[in-house]
């Protein structure tokens, strides 16, 4: 996502310029380029060397130094920039930006930029929520500046309380989200993600491998991309995408009571959870007990759960549909018969007998089907890679419809 982006960075001077180090290491990481210019009070708690070092490139610092390449420092600067980002960033320089004070290199690039800029401020509690501060930052807010909020807990400066920088791998969550298209702005999208379990007893009960994996991705994707995101998911260890709706469900009935909660005003329903077909007729209160007759045997007697995606696919009016087929044989003969009794407008087929396809695998490969029979085969991705591709065909029905 970061690739080839040339990401400026200014460090302004708090004791929070520690953790800028770690974010230019991040950053880098993920192959962008930074660009670091430092105020001179930075300079008191890193040194310039250390950000040199870390990505590079020359650190600036002076507007009136020797420059570094034979054009106009902070215009050069601010034309690149792919993103700005400031942190952490003083009650001084969001005071100064606010009010147009172009003092210093740092400030001086800030008003030449035409990127977006995102702040993540830090700062004693009491500075933090003074009125002029919060001022300053509602009138940058509301100018298209972007503040990541930061921390609560206990300062450099002993006390406790908000103004604590946000850590850096958030800020570089924050920063590659910023560069997502927000093309399901204004979308509701409804995912279902992991398995269901149906009790037998208060120890024992059915379910499958289903991890979940694949619709939390989905969802994580949709999130980032502007939709409004419901994921309902069954029992999982996975850590919930951040600004999702998450709605925990245990039974397939207890899916499909969320599902149809939802189901009324949304624009996609995408069913990647693998609910279980059948539950036992009959739930014991209490544990069963095996019996001392070597020969006995267990006998429970299951009833079919409700057809999730069958009932809305029969149900549905303007909704798009996206349904799931994991198969160990005839993956396309099972998966083009799924598509069409379940009404979706496409299926997402995998081989989970194959390596790198299977349920707990952080990778996936897929079919996609259409409804007039049109495939396309995908490599080995990682189940992120699979999301985008899923919401990429999506966002293209979605156009379609709308024309």
């Amino acid at each position: 996502m970061l690739k080839d982006k040339n990401i400026v960075l200014g460090v302004t001077g708090g004791i929070a310029a520690y953790k800028a180090v770690d974010l230019v290491s991040r950053l880098k990481k993920q192959n962008a380029n930074v660009d670091v210019i430092m105020t001179k009070g930075a300079t008191k708690f890193v040194t310039p060397l250390t950000f040199q070092t870390l990505s590079s490139n020359p650190v600036y610092m002076d507007m009136f130094g020797e420059p570094k390449n034979y054009d106009v420092e902070h215009i050069s600067l601010a034309e690149r920039a792919d993103l700005f980002v400031i942190a952490p960033a003083t009650a001084n320089t969001i005071g100064k930006i606010a009010n147009g004070i172009a003092d210093n290199l740092l400030t001086t690039t800030v008003m030449a930029t035409k990127s977006k800029v995102i702040l993540a401020p830090a700062m004693n509690t009491n500075m933090y929520l003074n009125p002029i501060v919060q001022k300053n930052m509602s009138y940058l807010e509301k100018l298209g500046y972007k503040f990541i909020e930061p921390g609560t807990g206990k300062l450099a400066c002993g006390a406790y309380g908000p103004g604590r920088m946000a850590e850096p791998i958030d800020i570089l969550e924050f920063i590659i989200d910023s560069f997502y298209k927000k093309d399901l702005e204004g979308r509701k999208i409804v995912v279902t993600a992991g398995p269901t379990i149906e009790p037998i007893d208060p120890v024992r009960y059915i379910t499958n491998h289903s991890s979940g994996k694949m619709g939390y991705n989905i969802a994580d994707e949709a999130q980032k991309r502007g939709a409004k995101t419901i994921l309902i998911s069954g029992p999982t260890s996975i850590i919930p995408p951040k600004d999702v709706e998450l709605i925990k469900v245990n039974t397939t009935v207890e899916m499909f009571n969320a599902v149809e909660k939802h189901f009324s005003d949304c624009d996609v329903l995408i069913k990647s959870a693998a609910p279980s077909d059948y539950r036992p007729e009959k739930t014991y209160s209490t544990k069963i007990k095996k019996k001392t007759n070597a020969n006995d045997e267990l006998n429970i007697k299951f009833v079919r759960n409700p057809d999730i995606a069958a009932h809305f696919g029969k149900v549905k009016q303007e909704q798009i549909m996206v349904g799931f087929a994991a198969e160990t044989d005839n993956l396309l003969k099972y998966a083009e018969k799924k598509l069409k009794s379940k009404n979706f407008d496409f299926i997402v087929a995998n081989d989970v007998s194959k390596e790198g396809a299977g349920f707990k695998s952080d990778t996936n490969i897929v079919t996609i089907i259409e409804k007039d029979g049109d495939f396309i085969e995908y490599p080995k991705m990682d189940k992120s890679q699979v999301a985008k591709v899923i919401l990429d065909k999506i966002v293209s029905l979605l156009n379609t419809k709308a024309r």
